[in-house]
């Protein structure tokens, strides 16, 4: 009777010599065993070797897939001594369990050929009417449903904020921001000349008169602001507290870029663009409802300005792929994208409830739905020190110097994010990252 190992080495070895590609379907295991001559148990357990190895994977209903990566993915690091692999609290891309079946069933119709053909021609920042309409589907929160007419489409996120604050604000002008604010949009300013004008916040976000006096001691031109799941602090804005901000801008006729990425995972709570529709450009974006590999940015904007952002976006070239924009249709139209934002907010308690368990004394905060927390470090570490000390066990984390505007100093902390790493990988590091912290700092660093 044949090992079932050494069937299991001879498919391996047609996936390394590429007579098996990523992507193919393996037959039947009936079939196999036919093929192989071997019982119908013997051609259960080759399969179960072959995922064992991560040379397959399995899809419920589909079959046997061999994978796009088809080499056994390296095993954890060893968090106790120095190691080139890295576990990633850096880069936060939540994946919910069998996303990728999920995303992989919409995309079925488009790689037919007569679909590809469709998704492959060119479309403008205004997409289509149909995925305008199910675009305003996927943003529809909180009893709020924006005006399909008024969605255009960027390549991704990043290039809609990017869009709007170069739309909003002229080179030399001046953006309001939180004082711990997104990365990308210092980047953004600083490549086009734009100060950035830090805004007092407190234990419920952007403070509204803050926006108030630095209007008066000199212009804004626009405020960019994260009302929910505010990143790094993952703080959201109490009702009253977005209210009265709208109330602020519309008195004071002033544009907001109301950075919504991550607002998906509360749902239940509208956008401050609910409270200022002619006032406030919505960014939205597939890379964390869905996956970063195949995204689409989202812009909502007042009708006054929508000539301007389809303009922003036109020149600098980030118009939309229309094969993200027929994805993004169909998984909107097939319940894709609802039952991943369902599995990711469960996800993500999941995961505050791990590092609320493992950082459990320290100053932390987080809202249980976010996939980041906020650590304030006890003394004597500083977040520099920490950060190196971090990398020496194999973990990256972000100091809160990435955040911080203008000549502020960076509060002596960390964002951690939590959606990358798997859960067990992720309780390793954060273990390891709390032991760190119990542990004087004097001799961990060397020059």
């Amino acid at each position: 009777m044949q090992d079932y190992r050494s069937v299991a080495d001879v498919v391996a070895e047609e996936i390394r010599t590429g007579a098996l590609r990523p992507g193919d379907r393996l037959p039947p295991q009936r079939a196999f065993a036919r093929k192989h001559r071997i019982a119908a148990s013997t051609a259960t357990r080759v399969y179960q070797e072959l995922a064992r190895r991560g040379l397959t994977v399995g899809e419920v209903g589909r079959g046997t897939f061999v994978r796009a990566e088809s080499t056994a993915p390296a095993p954890s690091p060893a968090l106790t001594e120095p190691t080139g692999s890295r576990i990633d609290l850096e880069l936060n891309y939540p994946v919910a369990p069998d996303q990728s079946a999920l995303l992989a069933a919409g995309l079925g119709g488009l790689l037919r050929p007569d679909g590809l053909a469709s998704a492959l021609r060119p479309v403008g920042t205004a997409g289509l009417p149909a995925v305008q309409e199910s675009a305003a589907d996927t943003l529809t929160r909180g009893g709020w449903r924006p005006d399909p007419a008024r969605i255009l489409f960027a390549g991704n996120g990043r290039q809609a904020v990017a869009a709007a604050v170069t739309a909003l604000v002229p080179p030399g002008g001046r953006l309001g921001v939180e004082e711990l604010t997104y990365p990308v949009v210092k980047a953004v300013a600083a490549r086009h000349g734009i100060t950035l004008v830090p805004l007092t916040m407190d234990d419920a976000g952007l403070v509204p008169e803050a926006v108030a006096e630095a209007h008066a001691a000199a212009s804004l031109h626009a405020v960019y602001v994260q009302p929910r799941l505010h990143n790094p602090l993952s703080l959201t804005m109490p009702e009253a507290r977005v209210a009265q901000l709208a109330a602020t801008l519309i008195r004071l006729d002033l544009p907001a870029i109301e950075d919504a990425v991550w607002a998906f995972l509360r749902d239940e709570l509208p956008p401050l663009a609910a409270h200022a529709p002619e006032h406030t450009v919505l960014i939205d974006s597939l890379s964390k409802r869905a996956a970063p590999g195949l995204t689409l940015g989202f812009v909502v904007t007042p009708a006054a300005l929508s000539g301007t952002l389809s303009s922003a976006l036109r020149s600098g070239g980030w118009s939309p792929m229309r094969f993200a924009l027929e994805a993004a249709h169909r998984w909107q139209q097939d319940g894709v994208l609802a039952a991943l934002a369902t599995a990711k907010q469960q996800e993500a308690t999941e995961r505050q409830k791990l590092a609320a368990r493992h950082l459990d004394g320290f100053d932390l905060r987080s809202d249980p739905r976010s996939y980041h927390c906020w650590w304030q470090l006890p003394r004597p570490w500083r977040a520099e020190t920490f950060v190196a000390a971090a990398a020496r066990h194999g973990i990256g984390v972000v100091p809160a110097a990435a955040f911080t505007t203008g000549h502020a100093h960076a509060p002596n902390a960390l964002r951690l994010g939590l959606a990358s790493p798997q859960p067990d990988t992720l309780t390793q590091a954060l273990t390891t990252l709390a032991d760190l912290a119990r542990t004087s700092p004097e001799g961990l660093i060397t020059d």
